[in-house]
Order: C-alpha cells, then sequence, then structure tokens
C-alpha cells in the first residue's frame, strides 16, 4: 500500500477526514496514516470469490454476516476514530455495532489476502492492529504459496497454525466451517 501524501494536513487523518475524500480511490487509515488501495489481482480476487461463497453458504440461517471489501472496519472508533481498515472479508456476530459503510469494533474473523504490496502490512501492521483490537481469528491468505495462516486469539496473543494446499482449515470461532483449500486454491 502507497501512502496518500497528497493528502496532507498535519499528517494525521481520521475517520471523518476519510469521509471528505474522493470516492474514486479507495484507503485505509493506520495509526492516522492514509495508504491508497491498489486493485487487486485476477489470483486474488478468485480466491476472494471461492472463500466468500464457502463462507456465505455456510453462515445461512445463522446470526453472524459476512462483508466484503470494500467496507470500512472502525477498529478504534470510540477513541481516536484513526484506524480504519477494509479487510478483504470479515464476519461480524454482534449486528449491533454495523453501520452504513461498515463495522464498528473488531469483527470475530478477519481475512486478508496478501499480494506483494500489501504483504508486510497485512502480516505485521493490520496483524498487530487486530490483536490489538480483540479480532479472535485472522486468516492470512498467501496466493503465491497457498498457504492460509490462522490466528486465533488465546490470552491476548495470537495462536499460529498453518494450513496448504490440499489441507482442509477449519474456524475455531465459526463452529462447523471447514474449508478444503484445493478448492479455493484451484486457478
Amino acid at each position: 500500500m502507497k501512502s496518500a501524501g497528497t493528502l496532507s494536513k498535519d499528517g494525521h487523518y481520521t475517520y471523518a477526514d476519510l469521509l471528505t475524500w474522493d470516492d474514486d480511490v479507495r484507503y485505509e487509515l493506520i495509526d492516522g496514516v492514509a495508504y491508497a488501495m491498489t486493485s487487486p489481482s485476477t489470483s486474488h480476487q478468485r480466491i476472494l470469490r471461492k472463500l466468500s461463497t464457502k463462507i456465505d453458504t455456510f453462515l445461512e440461517g445463522k446470526p453472524c454476516e459476512l462483508f466484503i471489501s470494500p467496507s470500512d472496519v472502525r477498529i478504534n472508533y470510540d477513541t481516536t476514530d484513526d484506524t480504519v481498515l477494509q479487510p478483504d472479508l470479515y464476519v461480524i456476530c454482534n449486528k449491533t455495532k454495523l453501520h452504513e459503510r461498515g463495522y464498528l469494533g473488531a469483527p470475530d474473523l478477519v481475512i486478508e489476502i496478501t499480494s506483494p504490496t500489501t504483504a508486510r502490512n497485512d502480516k505485521i501492521v493490520k496483524f498487530q492492529k487486530y490483536l490489538e483490537a480483540g479480532v479472535l481469528e485472522y486468516w492470512i491468505v498467501e496466493t503465491e504459496n497457498k498457504i492460509i495462516n490462522r490466528f486465533v486469539l488465546d490470552n491476548d496473543s495470537y495462536k499460529l497454525k498453518a494450513f496448504g494446499d490440499g489441507d482442509v482449515i477449519e474456524s475455531l470461532v465459526l463452529d462447523g466451517l471447514s474449508i478444503n483449500l484445493s478448492e479455493v486454491f484451484e486457478i
């Protein structure tokens, strides 16, 4: 992701600032720094579609709901409101925190699909933000390596389990959700 340097007022932005910007360019805010988002690759879109279809089908008739980017997740809406993320996919089970453009607080499950330009932020910066916010389960999908790293919150830290092409990943937050990754990574 690239910084939105041309938007500079004092270099620190909030959700209120984000609402005033041109809708033709998508941005995320991380600790008040704006990052322009680029269009995803074809393989990214295919994996996104396959995961979203499987999760959405699983959630039919259940109280939780799936959302797909672009949708604002205002991680710290109740304090500085300067971290607004757009996960590729997220699932929420507390619908009282939904708002017109997204969600207020920590989703139950977040899935980020990496690309060469987003991998560092997904694996380090966003990882820390999701952990601090209390996201219960975080999946990082590595398209090129055909791997999903599943992080589950346990006593203020994440426990990792990695899954590769051909494995079946199970969600610990969405009891009963299991996905055969050979079906996700077939391109």
